[in-house]
Parts: C-alpha cells; sequence; structure tokens
C-alpha cells in the first residue's frame, strides 16, 4: 500500500536500476520506492545491488549501505573503489551488533588520517532499533537530493532485534519515512527466515517486491509488485545468468498488442454470469490474477489457458480469433525520439535523445544521437556501459583520448569500443558533431 493516498507513483522521478533488461521488465523504479529483494541463503540480491550502487554513484546520487550481515571490511572488499566514492556511505550497524565490539572488527578503524579513503559511521548500539532509525534519518538531514539506500537486512535486523515484531515496526515505521524524503531504498529479505505473516505485512507497504529463485538450475526473477506501472511480466518467472556481479536476462517475447484476451476473457466471463472470484476459483489462481488478465497486465501460462477455455466452455483458439499478420513497423519517426539526460562529465557538453524502436533494448542494443557543439570537452566518457559501443560521426571532427592517445574521427568515420573507456571527447572543429552511438550488451 502506498503510504501517501492520491500519490501517483508515476508522477515521480523514473531511475534507472543499473540493468536495462530489468527496468523494461519492471516498468523503471521510481523516487520513493522501497524494493523488497527476496532471496534463498548466498543467492544473487547482491550482483543487483551492484548495479544499483555504481548507477547511483555514476549520477553522483548520495548512497548509503546499512549493513547488519556484513562488516564495513566485507563491504569495501566487495564493492572496490565503488567504496571510494564521496558520495558513499557505509552505516555500521555490524561491528557493534553481531560483531560482538570484537577487536577484530574494530581493527578496521585504525585508519591513517586523510590517507582514509571511506566514509563509515560507526552506530554505538545498533541493538536499539531507535538508535539505528535516528542514524539513518540524521545521515538524511545533511545530504542534498534524492537518497539511495541498501538496507542488508532486513534478517539481519530481525536476527539482532530478537524477534520479528521489532524487525516489522521498525520497517513499518521507516519505509513510509524515506518515501516521504524522496528516497529508494532495497531492502534485502531472506525468504525462509521469516513468517508468512510477516512477508504479507512489509509486502502491503513497500512499492516493489522481487523474488530471486533457482528454478531447474538456473537463477530466476520473479516481480510479486510493482506498484503504479504496467509491468507484463508480473509473477512470471524471468530466467538470467549471473557471472561475477554481471546480469543478463533471457527476456521474453511479449505477445502483440493487437491480441486482446484480456478482453474476450471478460467478455466470455460475463456472458456465464461469473465473478472474477468465482473464475479465479474454477482455474486455481487469485481474483488479482483475472483482474490483471482481463487489462493485459498479464498473460495466463499455457495450462492456465487451457483451465480457462475448459471453464468459460470455449476452444482455446477462440481467444486467438482475429488474429491476422500485420506487417513489421519499419520507420519510426525522429519526432517520437524519447530526451535523455547527460549527466556527470558530459553535462553540460553533450545533448542527446534515446533513438527507437524501443524493442532494441530487448535485444541488447541501446541507440542514441548525441550532440557536440564547437568547443565542447567532455572529461570521461558519455555513459557508464561495460558492454562493446559503437559510434558512427555523422558531421564534424571529433578528437578522442585512449589510454593518453589523441585519435580523430570524421564524418562518415567509425568510433568502435570493445574495452577501453575514452578520458577525454573534445569538438575541436567549427561545426557542430553528430554522432549516432550504440551500446551493445
Amino acid at each position: 500500500m502506498n503510504p501517501v493516498d492520491g500519490m501517483e507513483t508515476m508522477k515521480k522521478k523514473p531511475v534507472s536500476s543499473g540493468i536495462a533488461q530489468l527496468d523494461n521488465l519492471l516498468g523503471d523504479l521510481y523516487i520513493g520506492d522501497n524494493v523488497l529483494w527476496y532471496e534463498d541463503a548466498g543467492s544473487f540480491s547482491a550482483a543487483f545491488c551492484v548495479h544499483f550502487i555504481r548507477e547511483s554513484l555514476t549520477h553522483k546520487k548520495p548512497t548509503i549501505y546499512v549493513t547488519f550481515d556484513r562488516s564495513p571490511k566485507n563491504v569495501v572488499s566487495f564493492l572496490g573503489p565503488l567504496a571510494e566514492s564521496q558520495n558513499f556511505t557505509i552505516l555500521d550497524c555490524f561491528t557493534n551488533g553481531k560483531g560482538d565490539r570484537s577487536e577484530v572488527f574494530n581493527k578496521f578503524y585504525e585508519k591513517d588520517g586523510a590517507q582514509w579513503p571511506y566514509q563509515v559511521i560507526r552506530v554505538n548500539d545498533p541493538s536499539n532499533p531507535g538508535q539505528v532509525a535516528e542514524a539513518i534519518y540524521g545521515l538524511t538531514g545533511h545530504l542534498a537530493g534524492d537518497i539511495r539506500f541498501i538496507m542488508d537486512s532486513l534478517t539481519g535486523m530481525q536476527d539482532l532485534w530478537g524477534g520479528e515484531d521489532q524487525a516489522m515496526k521498525f520497517y513499518a515505521r521507516t519505509c513510509p519515512r524515506l518515501y516521504e524524503l524522496d528516497t529508494i531504498a532495497y531492502w534485502i529479505v531472506e525468504k525462509g527466515a521469516h513468517s508468512s505473516r510477516l512477508k504479507a505485512n512489509i509486502n502491503k507497504i513497500a512499492q516493489v517486491a522481487i523474488d530471486l529463485a533457482v528454478k531447474n538450475s538456473k537463477p530466476a526473477l520473479k516481480i510479486l509488485k510493482a506498484e503504479k506501472r504496467h509491468s507484463r511480466f508480473l509473477n512470471e518467472p524471468q530466467s538470467f545468468h549471473c557471472e561475477g556481479t554481471e546480469i543478463v536476462f533471457d527476456l521474453p517475447k511479449p505477445l502483440p498488442e493487437r491480441l486482446d484476451l484480456g478482453g474476450k476473457v471478460r467478455m466470455m466471463r460475463k456472458r456465464q454470469g461469473l465473478s472474477q472470484k468465482e473464475l479465479a476459483e474454477k482455474i486455481g489462481v487469485t481474483p488479482s490474477s483475472i483482474s490483471q488478465v482481463e487489462k493485459n497486465l498479464i498473460y495466463p501460462s499455457i495450462p492456465a489457458l487451457f483451465r480457462l477455455a475448459e471453464s468459460l466452455a470455449v476452444e482455446v483458439a477462440y481467444f486467438f480469433e482475429g488474429l491476422t499478420t500485420a506487417q513489421p513497423k519499419c520507420v519510426y519517426r525522429g519526432s517520437d525520439a524519447k530526451g535523455m539526460g547527460v549527466d556527470g562529465p558530459a553535462k553540460g557538453a553533450v545533448e542527446g535523445v534515446r533513438l527507437l524502436p524501443p524493442a532494441l533494448r530487448e535485444v541488447g542494443v541501446e541507440p542514441y544521437l548525441l550532440t557536440i557543439e564547437p568547443g565542447k570537452k567532455v572529461a570521461g566518457h558519455f555513459f557508464n556501459h561495460k558492454g562493446e559501443e559503437m559510434g558512427y560521426l555523422l558531421s564534424g571532427t571529433l578528437a578522442i583520448w585512449v589510454n593518453g592517445q589523441r585519435q580523430e574521427a570524421g564524418a562518415g568515420d567509425l568510433v568502435y569500443l570493445h574495452k577501453q573507456t575514452p578520458e577525454q571527447w573534445e569538438n575541436d572543429g567549427d561545426i557542430v558533431v553528430q554522432l549516432l552511438w550504440l551500446n551493445i550488451r
């Protein structure tokens, strides 16, 4: 349940999770989201957290890692250079909590003045939920802009505080406060460590809930809740590959827009005089699932489709009657291209738009048209992208520095980056540079 009645999530600012495929499945994150990540012990939530932290720090957003289960040394080791960012803070609830004030963990704080590269705040008594809340709100009062949180973890809070009632009370009070403060918070929850009661209660408050599991020896993600956004992938497991912290989804091909399966289900249900609840009971799903099917927000599995047909006394083919093969769209209007905000070193020097067709994102290609005025320099690169990149220079001349060496490109030339990251770009010519750029997964 959204803590602010009538507040439309879609009016909030969209934010990337750092993984384009997840953004596409979910319908983006939004400022104000509390995101529950349900995982089995030793699952993959940490990899999703790394992408979110990297994305946040790339845009210079204050990011706070609240740790109950990891020592600060472990967090620093896991995140590497990300932990050295001036926009990153560790709120240490481990050392004086599960760490039992041990000298082993306290040695981490024996630092050498100005040489200390990390921002770490040690909570004196993390066994007191009020002191943890005070530390969190105290930090937000000194940071500007929308703030990002990693709460690692609700399970660790429950273990330290001696039961789920304290953890649930803390969560119930903190989520609405973080929503009002225009933050985004990831909450890590170990599925097997909590009762159904706790999970049901925290799901009501969260804006987003995601389940991580291993299905048939392969990791899979399932979106349980995505409040006020139209994801067609709710409750549908999506398999992915995870190597280290790199995540690639096997995205399904969505059914075509012209298939109004939901409308046919709704029409036949009403003809049969059935309520959504009665139809749901017949086929063994929830009334909410029937509602989402009728709105074309989700599509039933093949077994569920056969049960629907049987319950509505129709052939399965009925749902697909009138479906014709349309000619694929080949021309996309330039006026439909989406504006792209540019942050970091490129802000003010580069303007860009994300080009259509959006379906390219599903196959791992993101096209952009970048514009650089004469005399403009970019210290660094346009994007924080881990895959291959390619650019075709449509007009102007552009200088690029890679590994300390200057190279020049003119109209008609191609720029290809495999693993390199440019140190600088410059339009040192007299005309505007237009650069067609492709980020490739």
